[in-house]
């Protein structure tokens, strides 16, 4: 394997877009009803100001040429709380890793890099929501549980 992770510019986003509906399809975050031309529309304006704006960080990973994973971050803000100062938030999105390249430590790096890019912005409350055939990994890198969603406690 050549692997290359590659943080993703706005010349991406044909790939990002793509990417993203193939996630949404691959972990059947959508149904039947859901019109693909649109979502993909809306996906692709949301990277457009995203990306312009720096809310949004995403990694596209390829061996060789062929592309084979992907993740993504989000920032937000909240109001400040007494046990969150800055209110920064962070949120995990669009990891998938093609299944022939699963389990050989690639969606682990891509999320240690996406994990970076929010402590390198002072963010330190960090959440995704979990695919079944994901817990593992989050559980592994020190995300738990918290109500619906995970979060990073283990620094």
């Amino acid at each position: 394997m050549e692997l290359n992770y590659k943080r993703a510019t706005i010349s991406d986003i044909e790939l990002l877009t793509k990417t993203r509906i193939e996630v949404l399809v691959a972990t059947d975050r959508i149904n039947s009803s859901v019109d693909l031309d649109t979502l993909e529309e809306a996906s692709k304006e949301y990277y457009k100001k995203a990306l312009a704006d720096d809310s949004h960080v995403a990694y596209l990973i390829f061996d060789g040429s062929t592309f084979i994973a992907s993740g993504g971050v989000c920032f937000y803000e909240v109001m400040p709380t007494y046990g969150d100062c800055t209110g920064k938030r962070a949120y995990i999105m669009n990891m998938y890793t093609r299944p022939e390249y699963r389990r050989k430590g690639i969606a682990y790096k891509t999320l240690n890099l996406l994990v970076g890019a929010a402590y390198e912005r002072g963010v330190s409350y960090i959440s995704l929501e979990p695919t079944e055939i994901s817990k593992h990994l989050y559980e592994k890198f020190g995300f738990r549980f918290i109500d619906d969603e995970m979060r990073l406690v283990e620094f």
